[in-house]
């Protein structure tokens, strides 16, 4: 297997989406699925099961994923080190964030690099369950997280912006024609979240009661955005989610309905405090000097 396929393979893996692995990869659609068929008549099993709604990864594509994924990147990591040395760079700095909308946020990363070219920014989207897990164990040196986050080895830097919320729904849900919506009105219909590992983080995201006190139901957890989306699509659920997914998602199939009584969502730089480094500090310092981007 070729370096250009481990890196198709492992970045479907994450992405679960063909388009976006393309987009990610700067080649055409085709090309990814003529890589995934090759490895797989390689192999001699599928690695991902594949349907007109989802992309999955059947148990084989797990194992192969968990087995190269660290020869991988200790390779390209090698690679970038090189590199740097030779173009004067010292250090990479790894951001991941939960919001989608890398390319709106791209002031801050323009700057950063502008302000310290000796430094390489790598910004990536996180993975969608236990960000707190990823910033810990170092896969990222930072991220960019909502509020409130409240770990006592975080710190939590400056605000990036803050995202009114909207009510995803399927185009011939009951909501489907409001204007509007309220928490209260949608504590009528399931939710699904991310299996988070801590309550009052999920909380800030989506409250487990309305303000009346009535519980929020959720249905079965959801491992991956585009779940979510495909669930409410098909009328299992209903999710609130930041404002900034209807620009990512252009979905005839689903209405995004303002939800009128939840405060805006803010995110935030967040960093381990005994892994600070002057890059982080740095990356702070931009954000907390252009101030939260309006959306």
């Amino acid at each position: 297997m070729e370096l250009r396929d481990i890196e198709i393979f492992l970045t479907l893996a994450e992405e679960l989406h063909f388009g976006r692995t393309a987009e990610r990869l700067h080649v055409t659609p085709a090309r990814i699925t003529q890589a995934i068929k090759k490895q797989e008549r390689q192999i001699g099993a599928l690695l991902f099961e594949r349907s007109s709604r989802s992309v999955r990864l059947t148990t084989v594509g797990e194992q192969l994923r968990n087995d190269l994924l660290p020869h991988y990147e200790g390779f390209t990591y090698s690679l970038r080190r090189a590199k740097m040395a030779a173009t004067g760079q010292t250090a990479v700095l790894r951001v991941g964030l939960m919001p989608f909308n890398i390319s709106e946020l791209r002031a801050f990363w323009d700057e950063f690099r502008e302000r310290h070219p000796m430094w390489q920014l790598r910004l990536r989207r996180m993975h969608y369950t236990d960000p707190f897990d990823q910033l810990r164990s170092g896969e990222y040196d930072a991220v960019v997280l909502w509020l409130p986050v409240r770990e006592p080895d975080f710190v939590v830097g400056p605000t990036l912006f803050h995202d009114a919320r909207v009510l995803a729904v399927a185009d011939d849900h009951p909501l489907a024609d409001r204007k509007t919506v309220t928490l209260e009105e949608s504590a009528d219909y399931v939710h699904a979240m991310a299996p988070l590992a801590v309550r009052y983080w999920e909380e800030g995201y989506l409250p487990f009661t309305t303000p009346a006190g009535r519980p929020i139901q959720r249905g079965t957890p959801s491992l991956h955005a585009d779940d979510l989306i495909d669930m409410v699509g098909s009328g299992d659920i209903v999710h609130t989610f930041p404002a900034h997914v209807t620009r990512h998602w252009g979905m005839s199939n689903i209405r995004f309905i303002p939800v009128t009584d939840m405060p805006p969502l803010p995110y935030a730089l967040i960093w381990r405090g005994d892994a600070e480094s002057e890059p982080i500090r740095a990356l702070a310092k931009v954000i907390g000097d252009l101030g939260p981007r309006p959306l």
